[in-house]
């Protein structure tokens, strides 16, 4: 089930490009349309008149849909091949995304919802496990981080198509479907290399959450401090005396930590024995960044300093998760896996903004620091005791 730990020889040595290359550009033309997909939809609704708590509700169903899609991703890619299943969840994920413009019923945009992050979630797993199960095991940070990258690439170029093409007829939703069909071309080329899960997993799903722990809790903290920090944050820094385009502005420079640090984070989890021990590290510094924050409130240069090196870390915990998940597993089991690491971040966006937004019902302002030091505390009691008490395991 498992193979050896990064930093030991393995039985791949050489980079497949046309395999990665495939399975990024897939991915990254996916972030493109659901950057341009989540503001179209949201003006919308707020257009026709929908409250903003329906709105929330109805946004809420993404990650509802990640949660039902992980557990049966890896049996259809086992049963169909995972380049069929990748290409028929293209496919799904175009129409539905056309659903929204020609579906007016507001109370049918749920099931639709569903369906289109259903897809979404299928072709996110599938790729992920296509790259770590492509990338050589000594390099494979170094991949993962350029995986990270270019998506977040992508995710930052769909709003600013939707800030060209606007809210108004059928083009933005023409333009969303055509970029994911266009996503289809390199995985029909590449089909032939797509890795072969040739068994299904040997575990139950849920089973595979607590298999590689450390990897599955840093998405999940990943998915909560990210989605709400990115939620409740404006609401944060106006309250502490920032503008709105300053808060604006700080969120663009967590953003650009979140791009800028992956590479190097990647490659130093390659020449690391553990890379447990790096994701304790960057969940200590997270916890500091987020100690600070009311400290810092004050000034603006020094609340960006403070996000810019947080940001880079928080995101950090998904790219070099994902790069110990796959120095850990191989086959089903990695597919398997990769599907209960992106239900984890599903769990987490669920959880992060109400537990963020609690605290700061609760303890005021600051409580947006505090609910986020409280989910690094509980990673770092966690990490550590795995790294103290299971010092060859995941």
């Amino acid at each position: 089930m498992t193979q050896p730990q990064s930093g030991t020889s393995g039985p791949v040595e050489h980079i497949h490009w046309r395999s990665l290359i495939a399975a990024v550009a897939a991915i990254s033309a996916v972030g493109i349309a659901i950057g341009l997909g989540l503001p179209l939809l949201s003006i919308i609704m707020e257009k026709r008149g929908i409250s903003p708590t329906m709105i929330g509700i109805n946004s809420a169903m993404a990650g509802i849909a990640a949660m039902a899609a992980a557990p049966f991703t890896t049996r259809l890619a086992h049963a169909w091949g995972t380049s069929t299943t990748m290409l028929l969840a293209i496919l799904l994920s175009a129409i539905s995304g056309l659903g929204f413009y020609y579906i007016e019923n507001f109370w049918l945009w749920f099931p639709l919802r569903l369906v289109f992050h259903g897809a979404i979630t299928t072709l996110f797993i599938l790729s992920e496990f296509w790259i770590n199960a492509a990338a050589p095991p000594r390099r494979r940070g170094l991949v993962l981080g350029i995986y990270a990258t270019v998506l977040s690439l992508g995710f930052a170029t769909g709003p600013l198509l939707f800030s060209i093409l606007g809210s108004d007829g059928v083009r933005p939703f023409a333009v969303g479907a055509a970029i994911i069909l266009v996503a289809a071309i390199p995985i029909f080329i590449a089909r032939g290399e797509s890795p072969v899960i040739d068994e299904k997993p040997e575990l139950h799903f849920m089973r595979y959450i607590l298999l590689v722990p450390t990897a599955t809790a840093a998405v999940f903290i990943f998915g909560a401090v990210e989605v709400g920090g990115l939620s409740l944050f404006p609401i944060y820094a106006t309250r502490a005396g920032f503008s709105e385009p300053q808060a604006a502005l700080l969120l663009t420079v967590m953003g650009i930590g979140n791009m800028a640090f992956q590479i190097p984070l990647g490659m130093l989890s390659d020449r690391m024995k553990d890379r447990r021990r790096l994701l304790t590290i960057m969940a200590v510094i997270g916890l500091i960044g987020a100690l600070s924050l009311p400290w810092v409130s004050q000034n603006w240069l020094l609340m960006a300093i403070v996000l810019l090196l947080w940001g880079g870390c928080v995101a950090g915990l998904y790219t070099v998760g994902l790069s110990h998940l796959g120095s850990r597993l191989v086959g089903a089991d990695l597919a398997a896996a990769n599907a209960a690491f992106i239900f984890c971040y599903a769990v987490g966006t669920v959880v992060g903004p109400q537990a963020i937004g609690a605290a700061m019902d609760v303890s005021g302002n600051d409580g947006f620091a505090w609910a986020i030091v409280a989910f690094f505390g509980f990673y770092l009691v966690l990490s550590l005791g795995r790294i103290v008490f299971r010092p060859k395991r995941g």
